[in-house]
């Protein structure tokens, strides 16, 4: 989500993934505070995905526990953003 919306708003060309998240910052679509923790899970994502370093079980079930709350905000203050349509 994070790069498309950088991407269509034209927010500027990132380096890195977790640098989608400074610029959706920067843009207002996010907080400092709501984006340092979706830019951390970019790292944690990539340690999953490709097998970057060890992977630490008990980091993925505080992650499980206690992080997901992140993501699921970032998809609602996506969604609030969004043009309403009509499904009828």
């Amino acid at each position: 989500m994070a790069s498309h919306i950088v991407s269509d708003q034209r927010l500027g060309e990132p380096r890195t993934n977790r640098e989608l998240f400074d610029l959706l910052a920067r843009a207002g679509w996010l907080t400092d505070s709501e984006a340092a923790p979706l830019g951390n899970m970019v790292g944690f994502r990539n340690i999953l995905v490709h097998g970057y370093g060890d992977l630490d079980l008990s980091v993925v079930q505080d992650v499980l526990e206690n992080r997901l709350v992140d993501l699921l905000n970032f998809a609602e203050i996506v969604r609030a953003r969004l043009p309403e349509t009509d499904d009828d």
